[in-house]
């Protein structure tokens, strides 16, 4: 039963929807840094490694990037408020859930095969919004009433 209770208020917590991301995706992640009374938005471009948890409200993935010659690896809660968006750039062929051997690999040894994707559809987040039946109903009743005490109006005039 606590089960059930800890289930749904996790489920509230989660994004309406998100970007699906596997391993082996290069991915932008845009992320909000707040110092002091300032807020800033901060982009990490990298390699995703690792993705734990994607049904979860605790879902994960790892970022790995090169900089200045020296890995870095960052871990983005997916559904957190700080982390604004997610896009993938590029998407490679990867046979595996965990690419923890890209640590030991530099250069073109840690090159991934590239796999053809169409970004835009990938990179869409939006949520269809489905329109309840007695909405439009109530909203053209309305438009008319308005109509009808406009012409009055008019009349008067």
């Amino acid at each position: 039963m606590s089960f059930q209770i800890l289930k749904q208020i996790g489920d509230a917590q989660k994004k309406p929807a998100v970007v699906d991301v596997r391993s082996g995706d290069t991915v932008k992640v845009t992320q909000k840094i707040k110092e002091g009374d300032k807020e800033r938005f901060q982009v990490f471009e990298g390699v995703v490694i690792r993705t734990d948890r994607k049904d979860s409200h605790t879902a994960r993935i790892t970022v790995r990037k090169i900089a200045s010659g020296v890995g870095v690896e960052k871990s983005f809660l997916i559904h957190s408020p700080l982390v604004e968006k997610i896009e993938i750039v590029k998407r490679a062929k990867v046979r595996r859930k965990n690419l923890s051997y890209l640590r030991e690999r530099s250069g073109k040894s840690a090159r991934l095969a590239s796999k053809d994707f169409d970004r835009l559809a990938v990179n869409d987040v939006t949520v269809p919004e489905e329109p309840s039946k007695e909405e439009p109903a109530t909203e053209e009743p309305a438009k008319e009433e308005s109509k009808e005490t406009e012409k009055p109006a008019e009349e008067t005039k």
